[in-house]
């Protein structure tokens, strides 16, 4: 119920775009502000579709980034990367396209950590990438890949 009702909150917001049009080039804080807004967007997205987050922004020392989301979709422990763009006029790359072998080693070696230390290393998971695209004006488009990849990937 609450998941709904926040969802619905931030789609409504998203009508006007989850990022801001700005003129100006994108600095890295116009980024990584578009990238805390998708993320949180996605986190209520997620919880919609069903899934029970249980950790967000997990990192682990020595292994470089994060994992975005890691939730329950039923019986699966889901670890998600969310890739948030902001799309201009001219062409570019779909935000799932930055999940590149180098990004999905390090989620995988991220992913083994966490079951590690949380001494679950049995337990059944998947990786899931949630793609959204936002344009000022517009509800932003969201693509979710359940199982993207597998732990066999690195």
């Amino acid at each position: 119920m609450l998941a709904n009702l926040m969802f619905s909150i931030l789609n409504y917001a998203a009508k006007k775009g989850v990022t801001e049009a700005r003129v100006e080039a994108a600095s890295k804080q116009v980024a990584r502000q578009t990238g805390v807004k998708g993320e949180t967007y996605a986190y209520w997205y997620l919880r919609r579709q069903g899934y029970t987050p249980v950790a967000r922004n997990y990192t682990v020392a020595g292994i470089r980034g994060e994992i975005d989301i890691v939730a329950y979709d039923g019986q699966v422990l889901v670890f998600v990367e969310v890739k948030t763009r902001a799309a201009s006029g001219a062409w570019q790359a779909r935000p799932e396209d930055a999940v590149n072998h180098d990004k999905r080693r390090n989620l995988i070696r991220m992913a083994r950590q966490f079951l590690r230390s949380r001494r679950i290393e049995s337990a059944t998971c998947r990786f899931d990438v949630l793609a959204i695209e936002t344009r000022a004006g517009q509800k932003p488009t969201v693509r979710l890949h359940k199982d993207a990849f597998g732990m066999g990937a690195d």
